[in-house]
């Protein structure tokens, strides 16, 4: 995969970081701030993972998941996924599937399957991409890349809680561990690691809540894109393109 040469036919946004960092919800709050789309990548990469346990193929084998990638039907319908016609919104969001994903996101063909995916998903007024090489490598020409931050302990807390939210089991140390895993596996996979993009801006949200990160993300959208969006923010809802 390399830069892409066509013209995109609306702006783009990339919202960049590991899990439990807040980026999903970031992303969607700021998706209807502006009345802009939003693409949830993650969960791109989890219907493959969940696809692949269900049809039997090694989480490790590239060609294999590349030729299950790029025949799969994803689609966002509001906040349902479907999967080859079926909802599989619950199924993806398991501790489980967050580990399959990873797994075949480190796995070259599979990432080059979902590329041309993610670029088709951009659609006007704008799109806000949320993902790990969103800025990087999907939208290199992004009109503002951001990438947000948090200590592990603190993400792992996240996402402990977001599952007992959600009445699924989750064990914290067991999550920390699993996270540490991720992460590792994350940054050092060979095709697009996780790493900020030139340029990007960084955001610890170790710290902060959701409503403080969300008014630091879009004090610096209004500063660095002036000219670039409504003068008076939607409080419109996102909609999520149709893949």
């Amino acid at each position: 995969m390399s830069g892409p040469a066509e013209a995109l036919p609306a702006p783009v946004i990339t919202l960049d970081g590991p899990s439990g960092t807040g980026k999903g919800t970031i992303a969607g709050r700021l998706a209807a701030m502006l009345g802009w789309h939003v693409l949830d990548t993650g969960a791109l990469y989890r219907c493959v993972g969940l696809a692949a346990v269900r049809r039997g193929v090694a989480l490790d084998d590239d060609t294999a998941l590349g030729a299950l990638a790029a025949g799969l039907s994803i689609r966002f319908d509001g906040e349902r996924v479907l999967l080859d016609g079926l909802d599989v919104s619950t199924d993806i969001r398991t501790a489980a599937a967050g580990e399959h994903a990873s797994r075949v996101a480190a796995q070259p063909a599979v990432r080059r399957a979902l590329w041309r995916l993610q670029r088709d998903a951009v659609r006007p007024p704008g799109l806000i991409a949320d993902g790990r090489d969103m800025g990087t490598v999907v939208f290199p020409e992004a009109l503002l890349k951001l990438y947000l931050d948090a200590s592990p302990d603190v993400r792992a807390q996240r996402r402990y809680k977001q599952l007992k939210d959600k009445g699924m089991d989750a064990n914290l140390e067991i999550l920390a561990r699993e996270l540490a895993e991720r992460d590792r596996r994350d940054r050092e996979r060979a095709a697009s690691p996780l790493t900020p993009a030139p340029g990007a801006v960084v955001i610890d949200t170790s710290e902060l809540g959701i409503d403080a990160v969300l008014e630091r993300v879009s004090t610096t959208v209004r500063r660095m894109l002036p000219n670039a969006l409504p003068g008076t923010l939607s409080t419109a809802q996102p909609e999520r393109p149709s893949n």
